[in-house]
Order: C-alpha cells, then sequence, then structure tokens
C-alpha cells in the first residue's frame, strides 16, 4: 500500500509539473481566459476521474473498460504536455544562460529574457499530433484491424503443403470490448482470408472467463478449412486477480479452458497433431505460456514428444521471448514459431519497409512482426484486441495470414 501512494505522489507532483509548463505555453500564445483555463479545468477533471477510479479500484473485478479508459484520459492529457515541458524546459536553459553571460559581462541587473511566442506555439504544435493520435486511438484505432500477409519458404516442407495458407489471431482479450458491431467487422475480416488453417496464439481473457461470455456468438463463427487450434496466454491463467480462495481461481480456470471448445478452437496444452495432407504430414506443436518473467507453464519437451525431428514444425508459443531464450537455437528445429503476447505495447510508429519503433522493442527483442534467425521464423502477432491502454496508436491490430511454399 505504501508503494501505491508513493507512486500516486510522484504521480501528482509529475502532474503539477506539466499543468505548470502546458498553461504557461496556453499563455504565452494567447490572451483568452477561455482557452487557457479550459483545457487546464479538462486536464483537472480527468485527473479527478482517474483518482476517483484507481481509489475505488477492486482488483477482484480485473480491469474494467472503465479503468482503462480513465488510464487511456490520463496518457492522452499527460504525454503531450511532457513535449511541451522538454521544449518550455530547454528554452528555460537558453533564458537562464542569457541572463547569466549578461550578468556576468555587464555589472548592471539583468532581467530574464521572456518566453518566446514561437516557441509556445511550436511546443504546442508538436505536442497536439500525439494528443490527437491517442484520441483517434482510443475511439477507431482499436478498430482499425489490419491483414498482414507474409509468404515463406522451406526446402523441408512437404510437397503437399506447397501454397498452405495459415491464419494467425492473438490476444483477443474480451474483457476489454465495449463495441460487438466493431468486433464483428474484424471477425469477418478473418474469415474473410479463407485459410486452411486457423491458429489463436493466446490470451482469450484479461482474467475471468466471464469476460467472454457476451462474445461466444462472435467468435464461434471463425471458421478455417482444415481446422483450428489454439493455446493459452499468460493472461488466461487467472494470475492478476486477487481471489477469495485457491478453488475460485482453479474453477475460473477450468473455464477458460472450456471457452476454447465453445468457439470452435482445439486447445493444445503441451501437446501436438498431426496435419495430415495427400498422405504427408506437419507438426503442430503447441505450449502453455513461457515468458521470461511469467508463468511459465510450457513445456516444450513434453508438448514435442510423439514429433520426430525430422519432421516440419509449426509451433504456438505465446511469449516471443520463449523463442528468443529456448527455442530459435533448438536442435530439433521448429521451423515456424507462432507468438502475441507484446502488443507492440499499442503504441508506436510503423512505416513499413522504412522505420520501425515502439518502446516495445526496449523489452523485447522480436516485439512486432516476422524475424529469421538461424533459418528459423517466429512471426509476433500485434494482437486482435487491447488491454491497459483503451486503444491503439500506430501499431494497429493485427490478423495475420501465412503462407507456406516448398523451395
Amino acid at each position: 500500500m505504501s508503494r501505491f501512494i508513493f507512486s500516486l505522489i510522484i504521480l501528482v507532483f509529475l502532474a503539477v509539473i506539466l499543468e505548470i509548463y502546458s498553461f504557461q505555453a496556453f499563455k504565452t500564445i494567447s490572451k483568452n481566459k477561455l482557452i487557457r483555463f479550459g483545457f487546464l479545468a479538462a486536464s483537472i477533471l480527468v485527473y479527478i476521474n482517474f483518482f476517483i477510479t484507481v481509489l475505488s479500484y477492486d482488483r477482484k473485478n480485473g480491469q474494467t473498460p472503465q479503468f482503462q479508459m480513465s488510464m487511456g484520459l490520463v496518457l492522452t492529457f499527460l504525454i503531450p504536455k511532457l513535449l511541451i515541458l522538454i521544449i518550455l524546459f530547454g528554452e528555460d536553459i537558453y533564458r537562464f544562460t542569457v541572463k547569466l553571460i549578461s550578468s556576468i559581462s555587464n555589472s548592471e541587473t539583468q532581467t530574464i529574457p521572456g518566453r518566446r511566442k514561437f516557441i509556445s506555439q511550436i511546443a504546442l504544435g508538436i505536442a497536439a499530433i500525439p494528443f490527437v493520435s491517442f484520441i483517434y486511438g482510443i475511439i477507431q484505432g482499436k478498430y482499425n484491424y489490419k491483414v498482414l500477409k507474409y509468404q515463406l519458404t522451406f526446402d523441408d516442407l512437404p510437397e503437399a503443403f506447397d501454397g498452405y495458407t495459415i491464419t494467425q489471431i492473438s490476444d483477443i482479450h474480451s474483457g476489454s470490448f465495449t463495441n460487438k458491431e466493431k468486433i464483428q467487422y474484424g471477425v469477418d475480416l478473418i474469415n474473410e482470408q479463407k485459410s486452411d488453417l486457423m491458429l489463436f496464439t493466446g490470451d482469450i481473457v484479461n482474467n475471468t472467463a466471464d469476460e467472454m461470455d457476451d462474445w461466444i456468438d462472435v467468435f464461434s463463427k471463425l471458421e478455417a478449412k482444415e481446422g483450428k487450434y489454439s493455446i493459452l496466454g499468460n493472461h488466461d491463467y487467472g494470475d492478476y486477480m486477487d481471489w477469495k480462495n485457491p478453488e475460485d481461481k482453479i474453477k475460473n480456470f477450468e473455464k477458460i479452458k472450456g471457452i476454447h471448445k465453445k468457439i470452435g478452437f482445439e486447445l493444445l496444452l503441451n501437446e501436438s497433431r498431426y496435419l495430415e495432407k495427400n498422405g504427408q504430414k506437419v507438426a503442430l506443436i503447441g505450449v502453455e505460456n513461457w515468458g521470461k518473467g511469467f508463468n511459465k507453464a510450457g513445456d516444450i519437451k513434453k508438448a514435442s514428444l510423439n514429433v520426430n525431428k525430422e519432421d516440419f514444425k509449426i509451433l504456438m508459443s505465446h511469449d516471443p521471448s520463449h523463442w528468443e531464450v529456448m527455442i530459435k537455437k533448438d536442435d530439433f528445429n521448429y521451423h515456424l514459431t507462432l507468438s502475441g503476447h507484446t502488443h507492440g505495447l499499442q503504441m508506436g510508429i510503423e512505416i513499413p519497409g522504412f522505420f520501425r519503433f515502439s518502446p516495445s522493442q526496449f523489452v523485447y527483442k522480436q516485439w512486432a512482426g516476422l524475424y529469421q534467425e538461424f533459418g528459423r521464423y517466429i512471426n509476433v502477432n500485434r494482437g486482435f484486441g487491447y488491454h491497459a491502454f483503451p486503444g491503439r496508436v500506430g501499431i494497429w491490430p493485427e490478423i495475420t495470414v501465412i503462407e507456406l511454399k516448398k523451395a
């Protein structure tokens, strides 16, 4: 509790500093009190809403959409003001430097130069970019589904699977959803790909099985010609809830596993299946969650017990750190690994073929998209849903379609 209170004190202190500098920027460019105090009043309302939500927050209920929205609004207001602070603080350094030089070179008392209007205009103009982006991300960006298609070529792919297509989705996080029409649009877009196989790589809920109750009818419509398989993610174990007793957590976990069957997916729990086509086969392996710093229920050895080393192998593992730490160098040769988990932090900049950035890359070496090392591939899906922050800014929800080709 003391750590929580300390964090709130730090947040309040930071907010005060940011508001002082932001108010100075507005004051410099406009004498209109409605503009100067209007934005300040909006910020105060956002802070009040956030603190009321946080102080009344009960971990037994998990992250509700209301909690996520209050967090999203705070970030929407704080991050642009952080840019204002950086720019105006830089100007303050310049102003005080001019004052210091003048004082040294001239015995007369020198006043500190006034804040320059064009600097405040630049600061507000730059801050407007993330502000508008965050508003868009919360309203529409989280539904801006993108279909990303890859063609991967392998020497040892069985000929019968040449041209075989896989649709990967990940990180549904149904407990965050609020708009059924938009989610239905995303599901329809998945079905439009008409892939041979559909694979879901974990995190069907945020915390509890009942989060999926209103969405089973939507996701049960997902279709694939030759089957649908799934695995668990870190959120599916209920580890982020304060449970009344261990039995409730166990019951919830069993219900979450049952959800997969209700929507037509076969859940792989450290086990494998063979996909057969014209007398040839490919091994599909699904591990439970294994994450660096997270639940390590995944057991790759157990999951691969019935698989031969020479088989062509597709591995589903929720957390890409599993691939980095254990899979990519494994002599058993897992040809293609499909992961999710990172969401690309739901914030970043991606200009295909030129530039990619997200704070997620400071935590995960493989944070979004397709990677290849040692002749093996991993695709880190950016996720279908959203969590914590109720939107997406620059890192859009993803539907991956992979076509396998024989070299």
